[in-house]
């Protein structure tokens, strides 16, 4: 039981280490419990920053996503979805913090983490460079072959476009 916890919180701070990227090691450092996120951070230099009662800074940890949902469809989703990656740290800070600003214990009933779509191998992303729009994969093959390659992982599944 207790090397199920550890290997549990080790494969949290895992995904916390890659959501975090470069800045990881500074930000764990500065932490009480590796687990704690912020809903405000102290601006850096040549950042965009507002005057709030806690000193200049911008919102945390994509709160924007919150706010946007909210906007949209209220205090409450039935369901939400996005890449795996994003399962932990970002849509459990999402769920802390729109669950304690509605007070509402329950804000979203099922959640939806996809497979990640890999280019030769590696996640696409626009920091590795090899981000790929739909118009080129439209442009390069029928729009009938881009659906059959979706259509043949399941949803939850990583792809791999070689």
């Amino acid at each position: 039981m207790v090397q199920q916890k550890s290997e549990g919180l080790q494969e949290r701070l895992e995904s916390l280490i890659e959501a975090e990227g470069d800045l990881s090691k500074d930000i764990l450092m500065d932490k009480k419990n590796a687990g704690d996120f912020a809903l405000w951070k102290k601006s850096k230099e040549n950042e965009p920053f507002w005057n709030s009662p806690w000193g200049t800074g911008r919102p945390g940890w994509h709160i924007e996503c919150s706010v946007m949902c909210s906007a949209v469809f209220g205090d409450s989703l039935d369901i939400h979805s996005g890449g795996v990656d994003l399962k932990f740290p970002h849509h459990d800070n999402e769920i802390a913090q729109t669950e304690g600003f509605y007070d509402n214990h329950q804000w979203i009933n099922y959640f939806l983490h996809t497979g990640h779509l890999n280019i030769e191998g590696l996640k696409m992303a626009k920091r590795l460079k090899n981000f790929k729009k739909i118009s080129e994969f439209i442009d390069r093959y029928n729009p009938n072959t881009f659906r059959l390659f979706f259509c043949s992982t399941r949803w939850d599944q990583p792809m791999d476009f070689t």
